[in-house]
Formats: structure tokens, sequence, C-alpha cells
């Protein structure tokens, strides 16, 4: 009778199991730079994405009428687009559903190529530079305004708000930060403004002596800087070393929440203004603030930047394989190409044909204090 039993429970076991294990798995790639000088940022990217996983594993997601497990194959590209390739590559070989990323404009590009000849989507929820949707790639989208957008707002806001007069300009030659300086150029100029030097580093430079001395010599009073916070903090303490009184502008690679802390105090209150691509408005802000609530709850820290935006398209990506009925690529990427209205915690998300985000707002931030404040957002 024993042995009956145990049968019967070991069969009852094996059923379980077989039932567990025909669960279908999708799996979710996500890239962005998790070591190297920028791993915070690539770090909150990576949680915005775990963040939104987990709560629709939570809810229970049914794709084609089968209840379905997402699972998050998270890698790091380090913000090198040699890496950024080869991490692309390894989502190709283990044939992901979908990749959210990269973090950078730098790896972005060069990966969506590898992307879009395996058919696999692409939603990056940061990179701003505008080859990325110029390829015309159908797998390859963003959730996030573009650099002429942004740099050109920066440089309208410099002449018009900021009253510029001599406004100095410095990039360091990457895809993001020379696009948006070049940007920021010609918004400058668009509005009737000058730069007055315009000047070179690289994303892991520590020294700045040389181009800020050179810069002061043109006595500005606007500083525009193309790059990422982990620079910017440092150069932003060697002007005040060398007296430079100039305000001090960037794009969203700089408007983080480390900014102040990579700055070890030398940033005066109002002295920076950034933008970040992406905002919301008066009854969205509801959503976004309670993101950020569950965020700090969930990682025991404030959000970076882009978390949200990351957390947005994930949800948008797994929205379209459910309205298809399939999580196979080739059958859900027509209809996220078709993506419209998605009322997501970053706005309302609707691509164009070449798989931007419509309508992509832009907000302005200055920091008081060592806090970032809102001054507005523009479209």
């Amino acid at each position: 009778m024993q042995y009956k039993l145990n049968v019967l429970v070991a069969a009852a076991v094996t059923l379980f199991a077989g039932a567990v294990s025909a669960q279908e798995v999708v799996k979710i790639g996500h890239v962005a730079p998790t070591s190297g000088g920028i791993a915070h940022l690539g770090k909150d990217n990576e949680n915005g994405a775990r963040m939104a996983i987990d709560e629709l594993n939570a809810k229970g997601v049914t794709i084609g009428g089968k209840k379905v497990k997402l699972e998050l194959q998270a890698e790091d590209d380090a913000g090198d687009p040699k890496q950024g390739t080869a991490v692309a590559q390894k989502l190709v070989d283990s044939k992901v559903n979908g990749v959210i990323g990269h973090l950078n404009s730098g790896t972005s590009i060069p990966a969506s190529k590898v992307y879009s000849d395996a058919g696999i989507p692409q939603i990056s929820p940061s990179a701003t530079n505008p080859k990325y949707t110029r390829n015309g790639y159908k797998t390859t989208f963003r959730v996030v305004a573009d650099d002429v957008h942004l740099g050109g707002t920066l440089g309208r806001y410099a002449v018009k708000e900021l009253k510029g007069k001599s406004i100095a300009v410095i990039d360091d030659r990457t895809a993001y930060g020379q696009g948006v300086a070049d940007e920021f150029e010609k918004g400058v100029k668009g509005a009737g403004g000058t730069t007055v030097s315009h000047q070179f580093t690289t994303d892991k430079a520590t020294d700045f002596t040389a181009i800020l001395t050179q810069i002061k010599s043109k006595n500005p009073d606007v500083v525009f800087y193309g790059g990422m916070d982990a620079v910017a903090g440092p150069m932003i303490r060697q002007m005040k070393q060398l007296g430079i009184n100039a305000k001090f502008m960037g794009g969203d690679g700089i408007c983080s929440g480390e900014l102040p802390k990579l700055a070890a105090g030398a940033m005066g209150d109002g002295q920076v203004v950034c933008a970040e691509a992406g905002g919301v408005e008066g009854t969205q802000k509801v959503g976004m603030e309670k993101f950020r609530e569950d965020y700090k709850k969930k990682f025991n820290t404030e959000v970076q930047i882009y978390s949200p935006y990351v957390y947005d398209a994930v949800n948008v990506m797994v929205a379209a394989m459910v309205k298809a009925g399939s999580a196979d690529p080739a059958k859900y990427l027509p209809v996220l190409a078709k993506t419209d209205g998605y009322k997501g915690v970053t706005g309302t998300i609707s691509f164009d044909e070449k798989g931007d985000v419509k309508n992509g707002a832009l907000t302005l931030f200055t920091y008081k204090g060592e806090k970032r404040e809102q001054i507005a957002v523009v479209r």
C-alpha cells in the first residue's frame, strides 16, 4: 500500500513539474554600462527593467492564451561600442525575444544593426543621437526625444533665457556628446547667439586645465558640455578652481542625482542648467511620483535619470506581445511599430515611422542646495 502511495505521489510531483516547465519563458535582454565611470546610471536603467518585469510577473502575463514567465537577461556593455556589439550578438545567440537598451548612443547605434539583422526589436530608453533611428532599421525604437530637440532647446535657452553673450562649448567626442553639442551650437546660432570656443575632451579624461584655460581667455558667461556626469562633475570643480564664473549647461547625460557629489561642493545654486529627454505635467506627475516612491522602496536608492523610461519601454514591448498574441519577434514587431497612445509613467508613448517617440517632451532642471529642481517641461 505504501509503495502504491509513493508511486502516486511521485507521479503527481512529475505532473506538477511538467506543468511548471511547460510555462513559456519570454526573455527580455537589457544592456547598459554597469561597470566604469557611469555604472550608477547603467544600474539605474537595469533596476527599471527589473522593476517592470517583477511587477508583470506578479500580475501574470498571458500571451496567445498561455501564461508566460518573463526573464531578464541583463548585460554590461561598459559604454564601449565594441563591447556593445559583442553583447548584442550574445543576446541574439541567446534567442531573446526583445531588447531594452543600450543606454549610450555610441553603443546603441552599432548594436542596432546586430538586432536588425536578427529581426529582434530594440527599444532604447536613453539613446538620443538622431542617427540611432535614421538607418532605416524596422527593429529600432526609442521612448525619449532626440538631440535635435534636446540640444536645440538648450541652445535657445542659453541665448534667450540665460542671456548668454559669450558661449563656450566642450564635447567628449562620443556619439552622444558630439551630437548634443553640435545641436546646441545650432540652437545658439538659430537664436541669434554666438559661440566663442569649441573644445574637445574624452569621456575618460580627468584633467581639463588646458581647455578650460583657453576658454577662460574668452570670458564666457555660459559653458556647455556634451558628455556624461562622471566628467562634468570634475570639470565643474576645475572651473571653480580657475575662477570661471559661468553658467554650466548640459544634456541628459549630466542631469543626474549624482552630479552634486561628483562636483564635490563646487556647484553654485542655479549654476547648472540641464535637460532630461522626457517629462510629465499635470495629472501625469502622480504616476511618476508613485514610480519614484516604489523604486526607492524596492532598491533603497533614488532614481538617477532613465529608469522610468526603461520601465515604460519594457511595458510597451510586453503590451505589443500581448496584443499580437505572440512573443515571436516577427509577429509582434508590426504591432510594436504601431504603438499609439500607450499611457506610461513617463507620459503618452506613440511611435512615428522611424521608431521615434512622437511629441517628445523635455524637462529643464537646475540644482539648489545639491538637489535637482525642475524649471519647466517643454515640447
